[in-house]
C-alpha cells in the first residue's frame, strides 16, 4: 500500500477509517491477549467524549501497557489534543517537573491505583461512560497541533520537552512507508518501546495505518528476552528494534528463525556490522535497514537498506546512509559552513519532520538551531561525513570526539578495535577521564567478566592504535546498564568507574 501526505492532508480521518474498516481484525497483543480494532474504536470513542470539554491543548498520559493507553492517544490527537507521556515507574517528582514544565491539568491513568498529581486531575478510563459512537464523530486537522511532548534527559539535569507536531508525524509516515514497506492487515508487528521513547510511535502508528496486528513488550521485562519470545511463538513479520537487543540475542542466534519476518529496522545507537550481519542469517527473507534520527526530526531521518555483502561501515559500525524523503541533511564544519564530500563534521536536519522546537526553553532552542539559506536547521551533535555514493557515515556524538594531547580522538574507533580483541562478541565503551593531572584520558569499559590479565588487551590495542589513544585504565561491567530507551548508559558507566 503506498501512501502520500501532502501538506494539509489528514492522517488523522486516515487512521479513523482504517481501524473502522478492519472492525473484526486484531489491533493489539497485549500480555498474549488479543483485542480487535472494534474494541480499540470504542475505548477510542469513550476517551475522546470524555475530554471533549477539557480546554487545555496539552494532557498528561501515564505511559501503561493496555488498549486504553493506545486508545487515550488516538483520542487525544483526534480532539486535537497532544499526550505528554509519564513513565509509571519514573520517581514522583520528574513526573511532577515534566506536570509543572508543561502547565498540565489532566492526566489519563489507566492502573487506577491510587497514585496522585499535587496539581493535576487523573482520569481513569475505564470509569468512562460508554460513548462508543464518539470514535465516528467528525475529525479537524491542524498539522500545526501538537502530537506529543516527549521529555528527554537535558544537560542541567532537568528533562528538556521536545515537541512534535501532527504534521510532523504525517510527514514521517509518508517518508516511512517510502522505503518500500507495504503492510497489510496479516502483519504482526513487534512494539518493544515504552511510550516515553519516540521509537515506539514509530512502532505503533504505521501498523494502525494498515490494519495491522500490534504486539507489545511489558514494560519492566527483559527487552531482549522478550522480544525473542514474541518473535518466535507469534511469527512476528516487522520490527523496529535497538542494536543492543541482537547484541544480547546473540548467543542464541543459532536457535533464531525467523522466516516470516519480512522487514527490520534498527535505530537509536550505532548498530555493530558484525552483529546485523550475523542477524541477517535469523532473518533470511527480511529487508533490513539501518536508520538514524533524533527525536527531534520526529523519529527516523535517514536510511541504509542493508546488503548481505560489502556493507558500508565505518568503526564497525554500519553507515546510516541517505535522507528519508521529507528530510535535508548538511554536515557543517567548526565555523558552521557546510563541508566537503568525505570530511568529517557535524550533521545537521532540515524538512517537514523538523520539531518547532523545544518546550518553552528559548536558550537550548538558540543552542541547537540555526537559519542557513532561509532555512531552519537543527545541530544532531552527531559527527558524520558523505562518501563518494552520497552515503552518510556515522562517528559517534560530537562530545565523544575528544582532543588528547593535542590529537583529536574518536572514541568509537577505541572501541571497535576492543570489540574485535573479542572477536566482536561484547560491547565496548570508550569515555574521557580526567587523569588526574587535569589532562584527558581514555577509560575503556569492557562489558564481560575479567578473563585475563589487562596485559594481552593492552598489547592488542597497541597494534592498532596509537599511544596516545591507549586507555589510561580498563574496567569490567557485566552487563551494561540500560537506559529507559534501551540504549546503553554511558552517563551511568562513568558513574560506576
Amino acid at each position: 500500500m503506498d501512501f502520500l501526505f501532502p501538506k494539509g492532508q489528514n492522517i488523522l480521518v486516515y487512521l479513523q477509517q482504517t481501524i473502522a474498516s478492519h472492525a473484526k481484525c486484531n489491533a493489539f497483543c497485549i500480555a498474549d491477549q488479543y483485542y480487535t480494532y472494534e474494541q480499540l474504536a470504542r475505548e477510542v470513542g469513550n476517551v475522546r467524549y470524555a475530554i471533549r470539554e477539557k480546554k487545555e491543548d496539552n494532557i498528561g498520559l501515564v505511559a501503561n501497557d493496555d488498549l486504553y493507553t493506545y486508545a487515550s492517544i488516538l483520542a487525544l490527537w483526534m480532539e486535537g489534543k497532544s499526550y505528554v507521556p509519564l513513565h509509571p515507574h519514573w520517581p514522583v517528582l520528574r513526573s511532577e517537573d515534566i506536570v509543572r514544565q508543561v502547565g498540565i491539568k489532566t492526566i489519563i491513568d489507566s492502573r487506577n491505583d491510587g497514585v496522585s498529581f499535587a496539581s493535576a486531575e487523573v482520569l481513569h478510563p475505564e470509569k468512562f461512560a460508554s460513548h462508543h459512537d464518539s470514535f465516528f464523530d467528525p475529525v479537524g486537522y491542524d498539522e500545526n497541533k501538537l502530537a506529543y511532548i516527549l521529555f528527554t534527559s537535558g544537560s542541567t539535569g532537568r528533562p528538556k520537552g521536545v515537541a512534535i507536531t501532527i504534521g510532523n508525524v504525517a510527514a514521517f509516515e509518508d517518508s516511512f512507508f517510502s522505503l518500500g514497506i507495504k503492510l497489510t492487515h496479516e502483519d504482526r508487528c513487534l512494539q518493544m518501546f515504552d511510550l516515553t521513547f519516540d521509537m515506539s510511535v514509530g512502532s505503533y502508528v504505521a501498523p494502525l495505518m494498515c490494519g495491522a496486528c500490534i504486539y507489545t513488550v511489558a514494560l519492566g521485562s527483559i527487552k531482549w528476552q522478550e522480544v525473542f519470545r514474541l518473535i518466535d511463538d507469534y511469527q512476528i513479520t516487522e520490527a523496529q528494534l535497538v542494536p543492543s537487543v541482537i547484541h544480547y540475542l546473540r548467543p542464541y542466534f543459532d536457535e533464531i528463525d525467523a522466516p516470516a519476518m519480512r522487514y527490520v529496522l534498527f535505530a537509536g545507537e550505532g548498530l555493530p556490522s558484525e552483529d546485523v550481519k550475523l542477524w541477517q542469517k535469523c532473518v533470511p527473507n527480511a529487508h533490513v535497514w539501518n536508520v538514524y534520527g533524533p527525536t527531534e526530526n520526529t523519529i527516523y531521518s535517514t536510511f541504509y537498506l542493508i546488503p548481505h555483502n560489502n556493507v558500508r561501515e565505518v568503526n564497525g559500525i554500519v553507515c546510516i546512509g541517505k535522507d528519508m524523503k521529507h528530510v535535508d541533511s548538511l554536515v557543517i564544519g567548526d565555523d558552521s559552513t557546510p563541508v566537503v564530500q568525505g570530511e568529517k563534521g557535524e550533521l545537521c536536519l532540515a524538512g517537514r519532520q523538523l520539531t518547532p522546537g523545544y518546550w518553552r526553553n528559548e536558550e537550548k532552542n538558540n543552542e541547537a538551531f540555526f537559519m542557513l539559506n532561509g532555512r531552519r536547521w537543527y545541530r544532531t551533535g552527531d559527527i558524520c561525513s558523505v562518501d563518494a555514493a552520497g552515503e552518510m557515515l556515522y562517528y559517534g556524538r560530537k562530545d565523544s570526539q575528544v582532543q588528547i594531547q593535542g590529537y583529536r580522538v574518536e572514541l568509537s574507533e577505541v572501541e571497535h578495535v576492543a570489540r574485535h580483541f573479542f572477536n566482536d562478541a561484547v560491547n565496548a565503551v570508550a569515555l574521557p577521564v580526567d587523569d588526574g593531572n587535569g589532562n584527558t584520558a581514555v577509560a575503556l569499559v569492557i562489558e564481560a567478566e575479567r578473563q585475563q590479565t589487562d596485559d594481552v588487551l593492552v598489547a592488542y590495542l597497541r597494534r592498532y592504535l596509537p599511544a596516545y589513544m591507549l586507555p589510561s585504565s580498563i574496567h569490567y561491567i557485566n552487563p551494561f546498564p540500560l537506559n529507559a530507551s534501551n540504549k546503553i548508559d554511558r552517563k551511568r558507566i562513568k558513574q560506576m568507574i
